[in-house]
């Protein structure tokens, strides 16, 4: 094991060279195999384990440039702010003014969000609402809830899930994808999980408000699906 110094330097040398590591790199570069020495040399610097890939990854606090969601991913591994996934989904709910359903959750996070939901909700950590025959997850506090449902329900952009934020380089992934496909299967709930899968964050209210834009004749299972939970 190296020394606290050592330690130091080899660390912030490595995360200088790679932002992300997994335990095999962290007890290979302070030549340990005990955990819990590396995670005394990590505590010491201050550290985020990833909420994607089962917390298998590994970053300095002060590396990441963290969006306005308080997230950050590098080649599709992922970081919150606040550390967990548990810790960070009541945050993003509270701080979206229409409230988010799980497919956006689920989208924005890259990450499966079913079961931290429910979790939050029986802990009353966050609200709950029925929407367009799906949930509609919203703050824990009563009038804040109110406000976000109402704006849902009175914004067509938004109850269509339609975001007006596309990207330009959406609409191109979502364009090549057609072509990709050949256009054998125009459904706007499969392109998105398709790109999704991708790490493209696009959900199928998006997908189909592009082949409307577009001109893209939609087979008829191209509706989007509603989720429940």
């Amino acid at each position: 094991m190296l020394t606290v110094s050592d330690s130091i330097e080899a660390l912030t040398a490595l995360f200088h060279s790679r932002p992300v590591a997994d335990i095999a790199t962290l007890f290979s570069t302070l030549e340990t195999k005990s955990r819990m020495s590396v995670f005394r040399r990590l505590s010491a610097m201050g550290y985020l384990t990833s909420y994607t890939h089962a917390g298998r990854f590994y970053t300095l606090r002060n590396l990441p440039t963290f969006d306005r969601d308080g997230l950050w991913c590098h080649q599709g591994i992922c970081f919150s702010r606040l550390g967990s996934l548990k810790a960070t989904l009541p945050n993003i709910v509270e701080n979206a003014d229409a409230g988010r359903t799980q497919h956006e959750l689920q989208v924005r996070l890259r990450v499966r969000v079913h079961n931290t939901l429910l979790d939050l909700v029986k802990e009353k950590r966050i609200g709950r609402e029925t929407w367009a025959a799906q949930f509609l997850y919203v703050s824990a506090d009563a009038a804040r809830a109110e406000a976000q449902l109402t704006l849902r329900r009175t914004q067509p952009g938004i109850a269509s899930g339609a975001a007006a934020e596309v990207t330009a380089s959406a609409v191109i992934d979502v364009l090549l994808d057609l072509v990709r496909s050949a256009g054998v299967e125009v459904d706007a709930s499969r392109v998105a999980e398709r790109l999704n899968a991708r790490g493209i964050a696009v959900t199928p209210g998006q997908v189909e408000d592009i082949f409307n834009r577009h001109g893209v004749k939609k087979t008829a299972h191209s509706r989007s699906k509603r989720l429940r939970l």
